[in-house]
Order: structure tokens, then sequence, then C-alpha cells
């Protein structure tokens, strides 16, 4: 699972190369950050679960975050993405599979903390594509590991569109977009 977060965020770097000299500062998709802040929060996101992982407190999230330059050009932002993924990768591959950690979904493994990262990745990848006028969803190889582990009862259907159904950013056929969600990332037997 651990290759799954530096897919993800490679992934994400190809995605957003055409937008990079775009105006960031635009919101991301539907959400209401700017595409820039999403961007940090990915990072921030991955460093975090990098740190869940490694120090593996029962309770709560140790009280570290990756705060990004404000000066940062939208490359360094993705650079610093990409450094971020590969520090939780590296986590992942020095965990023992037995290792837990705090998250508010629930307690996790290591694989858990890198289906987390490419999710976070995956998703607000497509928030900031859309915020960039970038038509790019999550490539279905990407999408289907973490919907398998996150999402256990999500429909079957096109891994990309499930996934975004799955975090509410979009509707499937017979199914409305879901307001509100989660996953849930307890460790599986």
């Amino acid at each position: 699972m651990s290759a799954l977060v530096s897919a993800a965020t490679d992934e994400l770097d190809r995605a957003l190369q055409p937008g990079i000299d775009r105006d960031w500062s635009v919101p991301a998709g539907d959400v209401e950050w700017s595409c820039r802040h999403t961007a940090a929060h990915i990072a921030d996101d991955l460093f975090s679960y990098a740190s869940q992982v490694i120090a593996q407190p029962e309770h709560g999230y140790l009280p570290i975050e990756a705060v990004l330059d404000p000066a940062a050009s939208n490359q360094e932002i993705l650079d610093a993405v990409s450094m971020c993924g590969r520090l939780l990768r590296l986590a992942v591959e020095a965990a023992s599979p037995d290792a837990r950690a705090w998250h508010p979904q629930g307690t996790s493994d290591p694989d858990g903390f890198a289906a987390m990262g490419a999710l976070e990745t995956l998703v607000h990848g497509f928030d900031i594509a859309s915020g960039l006028g970038l038509d790019w969803v999550p490539p279905g190889r990407l999408s289907e590991p973490v919907i398998e582990r996150l999402f256990p009862d999500a429909p079957k259907a096109d891994p990309a569109q499930v996934l975004l159904y799955a975090t509410g950013r979009s509707a499937l056929p017979g199914r409305p977009r879901q307001l509100e969600w989660s996953w849930n990332s307890a460790v599986r037997p």
C-alpha cells in the first residue's frame, strides 16, 4: 500500500502541471479553500499521517503540522506535497504491520494511513484541478485500493467515480451527491 502514496503524489504533480502558472488563489472546486490552501492541506495531511505512523499515539494527533511558506511558488508547493508523500511512504514501509495509531475515523494501521494519504491527494487533487479548470479525475487504478480499504461498503461502479461519490464530490447514477460522508480507517481483520 505504501507505493500507492507515491503513485498518487506523482499523478497529482502530472495532473496539475498544466495549471502551474495559473492563479492558485481561486477556490478549489466546491470546497471553501483556495487551490493553494488545499495543496497545503494535502502536504500537512501526508506529513501528519507519517507522524502518526512513526509515533503511534493512542489518543489524538501529535502537536505538530507542516506549514508552507506563504511566498512558495505553485511548483514549490507541489514539490512539498511530493516530499510529504515520500515521507509517508517511508514511514509506512519502515513500520511494523502491527503498528497502530489514532485517527478520528478509527485507529489505523500503516496501510490504512497510506490509503488515507492517497485519498487526500487524489480527492483534493480533483478539487484543485477543478478550480484551475483542468479536466482531470483520479485514475481508477489508484482509486480502487483506496475504496477497498476506506469505503468497504461503497457501490460497485467505475472506481474514480465511486471515489468522488464516496467523498461527496459527485453523484452516481441513481444515487444523489452525498452531503455528509466519512471513511472508515479502522483496522480490518
